[in-house]
């Protein structure tokens, strides 16, 4: 099972980068929406709140489809209100699929983030249900189509004591209760999916809960203009005596129907609950083997200063502060191994370099830093890409992971356009120490190849990279490292050629650097002695 999950993965990594590109391409990674789903489903679940308050004051359970009519000749208001009120309905499903695709493909639907994705497929399921309950209360041919579907799955089960598909024979009149009972969902499960959100996002410190400003405007700038240029119309009356030979059926929200009117229910409800059950037991089948798995970070008290960077930095909330008992004052990390997701974030974080996953401590990262400048024997022309094993440098793809269970390996040396790559799992995770000791070392620049910030798969990676090189974050780069020679640079996997530029241009600034250096250690005499004959002449 797991291998057929690596395949899977790998397929939807494939198709999921390849998407990027383009996208980064178009808007650049920092408006990239791919990379801001999550925080798009927030925002269009805000615009239906807002929209959905103004529908609500014309609608009538009494005329359910001519009040929207009614709505819907309002040119000035209710029409493009109405149709942002359904694009953005549509725009949410999408944004949630997208999410949980883009998770699956980069593995993280298991272990402690098992709670978000269950969650967040509690919140897809809500929404669907939310916009089923939309679409009825309009009342129209598909209303009908969607209500008369639902009350045939709904017989199946014996709970009530007459079947509700009797209600759109045209025996009586709908009743009111039904039309209640639509509102009442439409209006209680958006409040209820606030609450999934929430719950979605309590194992993440610092959750992006909105797009970039440009994305946000652009977003609902967007879904204005196709409100007010392409106005959703009205489908005719739902009528108990006509079966509707066409009808227009909403891609996102009724898409299977075409399919289950030709089911019988049962088999509708062991398709449902098998694709459900699937899902929902995804962080089993996509979690790697035992001896793939990477360990929790561990803290050795001893070296631990109480300084809280570690705390303050992990993505995932996974440590907490203690008061000590060893007799020393003050606190020490201890880290709660349930919600840790091997990251390493928090080594690069610690100055003592007391903390971090078995392998990936600042200690090891200095060991192996050491062996690789060993094997270098670099000179002040030489290059060296630090690079995340998940990015451009990392030469990594998921199928190439299968054997080890998923995760990319500690370290994997390489080199890419005839530089030599020292691998880490994440930019994050690399201690400003092993930058200082390639430099000092006699490397001639420093290429830190990270993730898009907003496509770090440990969230917060390249964010605090650049602050501890840069602009003195705990763990800081020291100011004796000539920040001349290094350099920080985005590439996500499969971008290769703008990796290549970089590395070309980088390569190009640490010659001339060398060039400069050997040009001021020249040492010219200015001062010019003036000959005897000269000097009696004048």
């Amino acid at each position: 099972m797991r291998g057929l999950a690596a395949k899977l993965r790998s397929v939807s990594w494939s198709l999921i980068s390849r998407a990027d590109r383009f996208m980064n391409r178009l808007y650049s990674s920092r408006f990239n929406p791919l990379y801001h789903s999550g925080a798009l489903v927030f925002l269009l679940l805000i615009v239906l709140l807002i929209t959905g308050l103004y529908l609500l004051i014309f609608y009538r359970i009494g005329e359910p489809h001519a009040s929207v009519a009614r709505i819907t000749d309002q040119a000035w208001l209710g029409r493009w209100i109405r149709s942002l009120h359904r694009y953005g309905s549509d725009a949410a499903v999408f944004a949630v699929a997208i999410h949980a695709f883009r998770l699956f493909a980069q593995g993280r639907s298991w272990g402690p983030r098992t709670l978000a994705w269950l969650s967040g497929l509690v919140l897809l399921f809500v929404l669907l249900v939310s916009g089923w309950t939309g679409y009825v209360m309009v009342w129209d041919v598909q209303a009908q189509l969607l209500a008369v579907e639902g009350a045939r799955w709904l017989d199946v089960l014996p709970i009530f004591s007459e079947p509700l598909g009797r209600a759109f024979v045209g025996e009586q009149a709908i009743p009111s209760a039904f039309f209640f009972l639509n509102l009442f969902l439409h209006v209680a499960l958006p409040v209820g999916m606030f609450v999934i959100l929430w719950i979605h996002v309590s194992r993440i410190a610092r959750p992006g809960l909105l797009p970039p400003r440009g994305l946000l405007w652009g977003s609902l700038g967007l879904l204005l203009a196709l409100s007010v240029l392409w106005p959703i119309g009205m489908d005719p009356a739902a009528d108990a005596f006509r079966i509707p030979e066409r009808a227009a059926l909403d891609i996102f929200y009724a898409f299977w129907l075409p399919a289950t009117r030709f089911m019988p229910a049962g088999a509708v409800w062991v398709f449902g609950l098998s694709l459900t059950a699937v899902a929902l037991a995804a962080p089993l089948w996509t979690r790697p083997a035992p001896e793939g798995k990477a360990e929790p970070s561990s803290v050795d008290a001893r070296l631990c200063t109480g300084c809280e960077q570690c705390y303050l930095d992990c993505p995932y909330e996974a440590i907490t502060m203690k008061q000590r008992t060893d007799g020393r004052d003050g606190v020490y990390a201890v880290v709660d191994p349930a919600l840790c997701v091997s990251c390493g974030i928090c080594a690069a974080s610690c100055a003592p370099m007391g903390i971090g996953p078995p392998g990936m401590t600042g200690r090891d990262q200095l060991e192996r830093v050491k062996e690789f400048v060993r094997l270098l024997q670099p000179d002040p022309s030489e290059v060296v890409l630090v690079g995340c094993a998940r990015g451009a440098a990392g030469f990594e793809t998921l199928a190439a992971q299968e054997g080890n269970g998923g995760e990319p390996p500690a370290h994997t040396p390489g080199t890419f356009d005839g530089s030599r790559i020292f691998q880490v799992p994440c930019a994050g995770n690399v201690h400003t120490s092993v930058i200082e000791y390639l430099v000092r070392a006699g490397v001639g620049g420093v290429l830190v190849v990270a993730c898009h910030p907003r496509d770090c798969w440990s969230r917060e990676g390249p964010r605090w990279l650049e602050e501890r090189m840069y602009h003195d974050r705990e763990a800081e780069l020291k100011e004796r490292v000539d920040r001349s020679r290094l350099r920080v640079f985005h590439a996500s996997v499969g971008e290769d050629r703008e990796l290549a530029v970089a590395v070309a241009d980088f390569r190009e600034s640490v010659r001339q650097l060398a060039a400069a250096k050997a040009e001021a250690e020249i040492d010219i005499d200015l001062e010019c002695e003036v000959p005897e004959l000269l000097e009696a002449g004048s």
